[in-house]
């Protein structure tokens, strides 16, 4: 049989646990209770099993993420009187502080903004393996913001990615739980840009001084725009808003993501890490659209 696992599933038992959490041990090589049960059939007449398994014992673990690597996600404060719990962390009232989640001028679809090199087929690092983009992400669009240098404001890009979990390193998968919001996943990304013309190393070469982002106010509906700010500002390790110096926190991993930045670079310095074209091209022209409720 073929078993489903999405990241986000959350245990019967712990709601501080789930998928995620089954995942990352998969990888580490630890022991997960497989439990489970069926009608039965002539062909397959066993109705239930329960064992242990491992990354060893099973014939694949293969890891299939839909949406990974937005291109410039949004920063995100609260400006109500009241703690809020979201995928963003948990924002603290009257403006007190300010999470992003996006390594800067390290961030691969900040280098290469309109996917000349990124594309279907693209050979990447992927939680200590070498895996594949599969496909555009869930939720990728073209028409966003784009700031004076040409960097997207908003999400903009994304990434569907596939990857073998055999051959992952559980030191760039974690799981997390937010609290409020429940069960997600880290994963370390890493994509080497051929710097195949002028333009491309104008683009490779952007700094955090000019990647913007916008600082939207989660406490309110739509999340209005507070102000913008560039990445240089947001990893000084506070922002200033009405006036006030406001602590920002990355939830980002920027050393980690300067470690995968070195081991990618040497990996194709010496040759274990061969660089793929893509088959295929991102769409030019995407949008997101608002899900249409029926009645």
């Amino acid at each position: 049989m073929d078993a489903y696992l999405g990241a986000t599933q959350l245990s019967v038992n712990n709601s501080k646990y789930g998928g995620a959490h089954v995942i990352e041990e998969l990888i580490a090589g630890k022991d997960i209770r497989l439990k489970a049960v069926s009608n039965g059939t002539d062909c397959y007449p066993r109705k239930e099993i329960d064992t242990l398994i491992n990354r060893d014992s099973v014939n694949e673990i293969i890891m299939f993420n839909p949406r990974n690597a937005y291109q410039n996600y949004p920063a995100a404060t609260n400006s109500s009187e009241n703690t809020i719990y979201t995928y963003m962390g948990t924002l603290r009232p009257n403006f007190g502080n300010v999470t992003y989640s996006t390594s800067g001028e390290l961030s691969p679809l900040l280098n290469d903004p309109e996917m000349r090199t990124i594309g279907i087929g693209t050979r990447i690092f992927l939680c200590g393996a070498q895996g594949f983009v599969s496909w555009n992400g869930t939720q990728f669009r073209t028409n966003g913001k784009t700031n004076e240098f040409g960097i997207p404001l908003t999400q903009d890009a994304t990434l569907a990615v596939i990857g073998n979990c055999k051959e992952m390193d559980s030191r760039y998968i974690k799981a997390a739980y937010y609290k409020g919001y429940g069960v997600s996943l880290f994963i370390g990304i890493g994509i080497p840009i051929p710097v195949l013309d002028e333009d491309m190393a104008h683009r490779v070469s952007i700094r955090n001084s000019r990647i913007e982002t916008i600082i939207r106010d989660y406490s309110r509906a739509g999340k209005p725009e507070i102000s913008r700010v560039n990445y240089a500002v947001l990893q000084s390790g506070k922002v200033t808003i009405n006036g006030t110096d406001i602590k920002t926190v990355s939830l980002s991993s920027l050393r980690r993501a300067r470690e995968i930045a070195e081991l990618l670079k040497n990996s194709v310095v010496n040759g274990d890490f061969q660089l793929s074209q893509m088959v295929q091209a991102f769409p030019k022209k995407s949008t997101v659209k608002p899900l249409q409720i029926r009645q």
